[in-house]
């Protein structure tokens, strides 16, 4: 569900640092909304609001809110926290990350690579020797964009015979002329 506003949408006062105030980024991702939203909804528990009132209040519907009110009731405000991410930890740790980011910044050329283009065997072979850890390609991907914040680029083909002279000198004298027509 599309949730346009951030903070606004559980009553909660959000002031942006310095930092993010210019930036273009959301001030809250998805999970510290919806966080958010069991915070409010905690504090209007313990006002005595109604269900009903309070997935208005919060935007959600009516069964979360009976769903965290028996949860609050039974762990309190602890068991409608976020918890952490379960599954298989990450292969690589954050500093391994920095380092394989300083080696990618370097450029593909730096690593031997004969073209400037990063493809996910290349940045396999970068990750291997910068950390020791063997990656998936789907494992570089994941590094890429999500760790990384990288983004798929592809390079703008075009004829290496291209003159671009030649080409401002048609659009200016001969399109003109043809499209005027007989």
């Amino acid at each position: 569900m599309w949730w346009p506003c951030g903070w606004e949408a559980v009553g909660v006062a959000y002031q942006p640092s310095p930092s993010v105030a210019g930036s273009c980024l959301s001030p809250l991702s998805r999970p510290q909304l919806a966080e958010a939203r069991r915070v409010r909804a905690v504090e209007l528990f313990e006002g005595g609001v109604s269900n009903a009132e309070i997935a208005r209040a919060v935007g959600v519907c009516a069964e979360s809110v009976r769903r965290w009110r028996r949860v609050w009731e039974q762990d309190g405000a602890s068991g409608l926290r976020r918890r952490a991410a379960t599954g298989r930890p990450p292969k690589l740790d954050d500093t391994q990350v920095e380092m394989v980011r300083a080696a990618l910044e370097q450029g593909a050329q730096a690593h031997g690579f004969e073209a400037g283009l990063w493809t996910l065997e290349r940045v396999g072979a970068v990750v291997t020797r910068a950390t020791g850890v063997v990656l998936s390609r789907a494992s570089v991907w994941r590094l890429l964009t999500g760790r990384l914040g990288w983004s798929l680029q592809r390079p703008e083909r075009r004829a290496v015979e291209r003159d671009e002279s030649e080409i401002a000198r048609w659009i200016a004298h001969e399109w003109p002329r043809i499209k005027k027509g007989p």
